[in-house]
């Protein structure tokens, strides 16, 4: 006796989007498997059928037990939410099929939760995608982060599956990070949570937007690529699409990545100094006196304004671009001088890999460390987890000297401590803060740096047991938070800097002045 497995997708669990097919499957045989809440989706099509339903991690014995009916002569429907292809059973049963099985087998398609996620807000997918599964219990972690900045660098249109678990809270940001390096902060994104289920809730954001949110495994997030576009309905009722064609491929009107944030754009041989601090800031302005055409590139708006007034007469190329944007705007540039801050990680190695790609000498300077491996009252560590570890050691009070970037990272690896953080006066700082659930008494929102007086005013009054720092030298106040915690009697731990081993490094401005200074402009 021959038998028959059918290898059923039932979708979302909405009862009308199960197909026919599915129906048919289901109807035509006497046992059923599936995890239990995808059979509860089907009941009143398998009522007299005979049902297994192995708990969720036991995939395989799923998939083993189904083959082990088929090959008793049963007919026997194995049953997977979404598209049973798509990150899901079949593989399983295909991986278990043995050469020598002559029983039947039926794989019958269903929607995935990239389709019906991308249904519920409108059509993001009608232009090339990827999808992404971000749990790395069956892909290692490195895997997934290239193939993150793969799908970043390609503007693909992306489905992100298992977007973020309890045990899993960093991973999603980090590859938010990486589609921040290729696609700008504006990219029109989607998140979906329980699709066509219960508490299903759907919104339309932006990629820069979603660094600040929270998810779960229920939430599925789509990103768009540059063309993607919004649209609103009478009523509020709000659309994402992707343009099926693209206008002759030119850049949509308010979405251009190349354009310049000054009237008239800078001519080919100008100095571009990818900024955002002070020193780089005067750094530009030394090579304007010194006769240079300068370009500061800064990440944001606000950087972009410190940076007009602090040097006058310079282009300013303000907001995140991605990768394509800067292999443009830098052809025909005299220099690449990168004084971004030290432990701005990214940008420096795509820096220096466009200078390389496109003939541009690369220079960076990195501003010198104020403090030793050995200097008493200072921990070093080398990741966000050693520092909550050794916090906690201190005490439960812990102040956050990091930046907003990391603050939601700390929050999550520190249950149980209290965090306080010193932010700048920005709305991107200060919800980066409170998505992170520090709490708005334990918040300041204030330039710096600050005084040996200021830290100690500051952290005696919350009552500090421990701070959490990044050497961002001198300038960046790195010695009077020492001072300050020595004061106090609290330990300083700081992250160590990134090795990055860049080309072409310099410690001092006036070096970097004279390295540009004997370059000869190639038009």
């Amino acid at each position: 006796m021959s038998g028959q497995l059918h290898l059923v997708s039932v979708g979302p669990g909405f009862a009308s989007l199960i197909p026919d097919l599915a129906r048919e499957a289901l109807e035509a045989s006497d046992v059923i498997i599936g995890y239990e809440l995808y059979l509860r989706w089907i009941a009143p099509w398998i009522v007299d059928k005979e049902q297994h339903a192995p708990p969720l991690t036991q995939e395989r014995q799923r998939a083993q037990l189904a083959l082990n009916f088929a090959r008793a002569g049963r007919r026997v429907s194995l049953v997977s939410s979404g598209d049973i292809g798509i990150y899901a059973m079949a593989t399983l049963a295909f991986e278990e099929l043995r050469e020598d099985d002559t029983f039947g087998v039926q794989v019958v398609p269903g929607i995935s939760a990239a389709n019906a996620c991308a249904s519920l807000l409108g059509a993001p997918l009608s232009h090339d995608y990827a999808t992404l599964s971000l749990s790395d219990l069956l892909c290692p972690w490195e895997w997934i982060e290239k193939r993150a900045s793969h799908i970043a660098q390609a503007d693909l249109c992306a489905v992100f599956y298992n977007v973020q678990s309890k045990g899993r809270q960093a991973g999603v940001y980090k590859v938010l990070d990486l589609m921040l390096e290729h696609k700008a902060p504006e990219t029109v994104c989607g998140v979906v949570r329980n699709a066509y289920r219960e508490d299903q809730t759907v919104s339309i954001t932006t990629l820069g937007e979603l660094r600040g949110q929270s998810f779960d495994m229920l939430t599925s997030l789509v990103i768009g690529n540059r063309f993607t576009a919004r649209k609103t309905q009478p009523g509020g009722r709000e659309w994402m699409f992707t343009p099926r064609g693209y206008n002759n491929w030119s850049e949509p009107e308010g979405v251009s990545e190349t354009a310049l944030a000054a009237e008239v754009a800078p001519p080919p041989g100008a100095v571009w100094v990818f900024a955002g601090t002070a020193d780089g800031n005067a750094l530009a302005r030394d090579l304007l006196e010194a006769g240079e055409t300068v370009v500061i590139s800064v990440a944001s708006e606000y950087g972009g304004e410190v940076a007009a007034g602090a040097v006058p007469g310079a282009f300013i190329y303000a907001g995140r671009r991605g990768v394509e944007a800067r292999r443009q705007v830098l052809a025909g540039a005299k220099a690449i001088v990168d004084a971004t801050h030290p432990y701005a990680a990214t940008i420096s190695p795509q820096l220096a890999g466009l200078g390389q790609e496109l003939g541009v000498p690369y220079l960076r300077y990195e501003r010198p460390p104020a403090l030793e491996e050995s200097t008493p009252g200072v921990l070093f560590v080398d990741d966000l987890e050693k520092a909550v570890l050794a916090a906690g050691q201190a005490g439960e009070r812990v102040f956050l000297a990091t930046g907003s970037g990391d603050l939601k990272q700390f929050t999550a690896l520190g249950q149980g401590l209290q965090f306080f953080a010193r932010v700048a006066p920005m709305p991107g700082s200060l919800e980066a803060a409170q998505q992170a659930g520090i709490l708005t008494r334990n918040l300041m929102a204030m330039l710096g740096p600050f005084s040996v007086e200021q830290n100690v005013s500051q952290w005696r009054h919350w009552g500090i047991q421990a701070v959490i720092s990044k050497d961002s030298g001198e300038a960046g106040g790195a010695l009077s938070k020492l001072e300050a915690a020595r004061e106090l009697g609290i330990p300083l731990i700081v992250l160590r800097r990134p090795q990055l081993n860049l080309p072409n490094s310099y410690g001092h401005p006036k070096a970097v002045l004279d390295a540009v200074m004997r370059l000869e402009v190639k038009i």
